[in-house]
């Protein structure tokens, strides 16, 4: 394969062969990348420019859409990244990983835009503040996409994962990207990129890929762009240092070197459940990707007294790993991703044995299935034990991107939070116990030095995710040693490529401006019925007014006894004498909305197709037999669901006949379009 990039909607073109890459298994030469004399300046910009362009167009619910059409068309061609894979070393299972796991981010995300974001092109945060006395000036939170590029800068060992994870947010956010792999396995990520540009899915300008060098493209960023880097410690510190990125204070998210922990807590004995889970798990985190993840377990804490039982657990359960041709459906675990990566994993373990002794595993002697150990960069699992942890230093400061993980002793709780947290900072953490106080006690002692605590016990024993497995939902990275940045974790992974701006003005202004309605806003009352409006037709502020209606103690008798509801509140007048909320019996808060359902319903067939529920509600003021309700029902806020209806959100007050709110909430309608 002849790599190129993806610039300025078109392939560059093979240019000068510029490095060769080798196969991990058989050391063939599998793709050579090219030099292209690619201008760094003209690709921002068209990424701005176009790309930017077409995404702000769209809103969260279109770009939800693009995410789902490309998982979905990627799911019909990923074969071709699973072959592709073989060569970088990853057995089938590692493969699914990648390839399956990004596919499955894309979708994560086009779910979450659909159902968490609005089909707007802005996001409102929080609610409005009130800045002024009289109420004629106010503020309201506004989150809105950069008019810049995602500059995304992978590692070699997830090529379509860590493409894609990066991806989802960017484009949900409407920011365009440049994608950077590693070269070591930018073939895959080649393929990748080939694949999304033959399916059409997405806009002109909103993805380009570069192969090899990026030349001077930080000297052109500006502080609308992102950097989001994977990668090793030494590197994310020089172009954290880049002077642009200090000058034009860009966005710099990192995720670099972690000296992940599990720890086995003290009632977790041999035979228990959790001794089990966590043998299991040290020993699959050891060679699933051949040990090159970042989420890795590269320490492994566990009482003294258990050491040599872990030992010769993890030493029995490792022996029986099959490593050798990933192609090979008998085999367990491939080589690293190249030469150059065993000879650096090795390196790493000399200094490691400096301080720990090796327990399993020989470098130097291992059997392989299909494959010959002279051309392929092939490592064995390594397990070595620190009989001084808190003496060394070594096993808390140095990563062996590999199938490498050293076992420590510790004597109490406070020691083993104290060892984990040597490590500097960590991507993860994960803890093995049934037993709730000493989860406590670990979980909040290690807590601020990891971006992620996983528990794992007999009772999530068939379903967790896994220690080593950063899932869409939750946020992936951590501090310190890790990078202090943040990827993932939802639709908050949106706020690095958006603006939160604080907009002011008068409550119709912004009303106006952020289509939704605020109470201070003017409100349109008229003789038609709120409900009898189409989606289409439905103005933001349109009020309703209702009549009054008195609550009776027949009222309040009569809806206890139906509805079983007899709190002594509403039934009992002795019991609220001196009551801090009840200055006698009152009407029950459910009864209050029902009767304000039959104040404010219009009855007929009509646009509103359903009430769907009601949000935020609160009792504000307690009712008496004998005082008066009223209603005011406004549409404060509309969303398009399809091309058959759209959501309305109205905003609802019940008033005493005083004034007084009695209670508030949002009522939730769909209502159809006019077409």
């Amino acid at each position: 394969m002849k790599l190129d990039s993806f610039v300025r909607g078109k392939w560059s073109g093979p240019g000068e062969p510029a490095a060769e890459i080798h196969s991990a298994v058989t050391g063939d030469v599998v793709a050579v990348t090219t030099r292209s004399n690619l201008d760094m300046r003209e690709i921002l910009a068209y990424g701005r420019a176009i790309g930017g362009k077409h995404l702000r167009k769209l809103t969260f619910h279109q770009r939800a859409g693009l995410l789902k059409a490309l998982a979905d068309y990627l799911t019909q061609h990923k074969d071709r990244l699973y072959k592709l894979s073989f060569h970088a070393g990853a057995t089938r299972t590692d493969a699914v990983i990648d390839v399956d796991g990004g596919i499955g981010t894309l979708f994560a995300y086009a779910g979450k835009g659909r159902r968490e974001l609005p089909n707007s092109k802005v996001l409102l945060d929080g609610n409005v503040e009130g800045l002024s006395k009289g109420g004629a000036f106010a503020g309201q939170h506004i989150v809105t996409p950069l008019h810049g590029v995602a500059v995304h800068i992978n590692a070699f060992n997830f090529p379509c994962w860590g493409m894609l994870e990066k991806l989802a947010p960017a484009l949900l956010a409407g920011v365009p990207v440049v994608t950077k792999p590693a070269t070591v396995t930018s073939y895959v990520a080649h393929e990748l990129v080939r694949i999304i540009t033959e399916s059409g899915v997405l806009p002109e300008g909103v993805l380009q890929f570069i192969v090899g060098s990026t030349g001077d493209l930080f000297d052109h960023l500006t502080c609308q762009d992102v950097v989001s880097f994977t990668g090793s410690a030494d590197t994310s510190q020089k172009l954290q240092r880049h002077p642009v990125i200090a000058r034009e204070a860009v966005r710099f998210i990192a995720e670099r070197d972690s000296l992940n922990a599990a720890i086995l807590a003290p009632d977790a004995v041999p035979g228990s459940p959790e001794f089990d889970l966590f043998v299991k798990e040290v020993a699959k985190e050891m060679t699933v990707k051949a040990g090159q993840k970042c989420t890795a377990i590269r320490r492994a804490l566990v009482p003294s007294a258990q050491l040599d039982a872990v030992i010769t657990a993890l030493r029995d359960r490792l022996a029986k790993v099959t490593i050798g041709n990933p192609e090979n459906d008998k085999v367990r675990m491939g080589p690293l991703v190249g030469l150059g990566q065993r000879s650096d994993v090795l390196a790493h373990v000399a200094k490691l044995r400096a301080e720990a002794e090796l327990v399993a595993g020989d470098p130097g002697s291992f059997g392989l299935l299909d494959a010959d150990a002279k051309r392929g960069a092939f490592v064995p699992p390594l397990l070595l034990h620190c009989a001084k942890p808190l003496a060394a230093s070594a096993v808390h400061e140095i990563e062996a991107f590999g199938p490498v993980s050293t076992v420590m002793g510790y004597d109490d709780l406070e020691q083993a939070i104290a060892l984990t947290n040597r490590g500097g900072g960590s991507l993860v953490a994960s803890i093995y116990t049934h037993d709730i106080p000493a989860a406590t006690e670990l979980a909040f002692g290690i807590g601020s030095f990891h971006g992620r605590v996983a528990i794992i016990d007999r009772d999530c024993a068939s379903e967790h995710t896994g220690h080593g497995s950063p899932m869409p939902q939750m946020v992936h990275g951590g501090p310190g040693r890790a990078g202090g940045g943040e990827e993932l974790g939802g639709v908050r992974s949106l706020q690095h490529y958006m603006q939160r701006t604080a907009l002011q003005g008068s409550p119709a202004m912004l009303s106006g401006v952020t289509g939704r309605w605020f109470k201070g806003s003017p409100m349109l009352e008229g003789d038609l019925h709120p409900f009898r409006y189409h989606y289409d037709d439905l103005e933001i502020g349109r009020t309703l007014v209702s009549k009054s209606r008195q609550i009776t103690l027949d009222d309040i008798e009569h809806f206890a006894h139906f509805t079983g509801d007899t709190f002594y509140a509403h039934m009992d007048e002795e019991a609220t004498k001196g009551h801090p909320f009840f200055p006698g019996r009152v009407a029950h808060g459910y009864l209050l909305l029902s009767f304000a359902a039959g104040l404010f319903v219009d009855p007929d067939y009509g646009p509103v197709l359903a009430n769907y529920g009601l949000d935020s509600l609160r009792f504000v003021k307690p009712v008496q037999p004998g005082e008066q309700i009223q209603v005011r029902l406004t549409a404060k806020e509309k969303m398009p669901r399809n091309k058959q209806y759209g959501e309305v959100r109205w905003d609802v007050e019940i008033t005493t006949g005083t004034g007084e709110t009695a209670a508030t909430y949002e009522l939730l309608t769909m209502n159809a379009m006019r077409a």
